[in-house]
């Protein structure tokens, strides 16, 4: 089978670096064009080294690129126009999370997905961490029993003065929920085990930005599985800069069952699985 042709379209957000490393490395793609609409973010890319662009129109590039795929990094509210074009011309597509910002593109998204025949990814990558596959195991082997409860913290660090600008600017994000949220919408049913029935409930709101009155940087969600069990969840923006990523609350899980509790977070070196029946934690690998 011959490899893949992808082209990246956008690259104002550092995720897309990612797809762009396995583009480059990944004997069943070819990396054939890139696209930068941002005149200062060229001009940073091309200061940094990390990727060479070969075009400076989204539109130039889905006219002329040979390519399979469309890959998409651009800022939030940009991608949904170029993901469906991508569509329409028949090209298999993935994006950064989120791949939109309201309910009309991602319904256009889904329509020509089914249409063309053409693969809709994303990335959420949760379900590739070790801990998350291990934690998982665990439920599906029924180490706890059935689930009966969720909750799960994914605050992150907002990163004031270093997070690309367009966050800022009304209208580009789309909404906290939809930027982080979706990690836990995906996860959350595939690590339980049981797909997703309900949103209950969702609350965003600003806290402390009066600078920027519209950017909600609080965001929490209930929501309910499909066999009745409860999930709470916040994935604010309200880590401590300086800690980045390593407080023990970054996606940390806690899965609560019949016969026990299983609890993890991004960086644990191990499960602690809490078994009814017993008073010290077994430490699962």
């Amino acid at each position: 089978m011959s490899a893949l042709k992808i082209a990246i379209i956008g690259f104002r957000h550092g995720h897309i670096f990612d797809i762009l490393r396995r583009a480059q490395t990944h004997p069943g793609l070819v990396l054939t064009a890139t696209c930068e609409e941002d005149a200062a973010t060229r001009d940073r890319l091309a200061q940094e080294g990390k990727v060479s662009i070969t075009h400076t129109s989204a539109a130039q590039l889905l006219d002329e690129a040979d390519c399979d795929i469309v890959a998409v990094g651009d800022y939030y509210a940009r991608r949904g126009a170029i993901l469906t074009e991508a569509l329409r011309r028949g090209k298999h597509v993935i994006g950064d999370k989120p791949l939109c910002v309201t309910r009309a593109e991602w319904e256009e998204i889904e329509r020509l997905s089914r249409a063309q025949r053409r693969a809709v990814g994303c990335m959420l990558d949760l379900r590739d961490a070790p801990v998350y596959r291990g934690l998982r195991r665990a439920v599906v082997e029924g180490r706890i029993g059935e689930v009966t409860a969720v909750g799960f913290t994914g605050q992150h660090p907002l990163a004031l003065g270093s997070r690309p600008g367009w966050y800022f600017e009304e209208g580009k994000q789309g909404g906290t929920l939809n930027d982080i949220g979706v990690h836990a919408v995906d996860a959350v049913p595939w690590i339980a085990g049981q797909p997703l029935a309900r949103i209950e409930a969702a609350r965003v709101w600003n806290a402390g930005l009066p600078q920027y009155p519209f950017f909600q940087n609080g965001a929490q969600m209930m929501l309910t599985l499909r066999n009745g069990a409860g999930v709470l969840g916040d994935v604010s923006y309200f880590a401590p800069d300086q800690m980045q990523c390593a407080l023990p609350t970054y996606w940390r899980m806690t899965v609560w069952g019949a016969d026990g509790v299983l609890e993890a977070a991004l960086a644990s070196p191990a499960i602690l699985r809490y078994a009814r029946g017993f008073t010290a934690p077994e430490s699962i690998p």
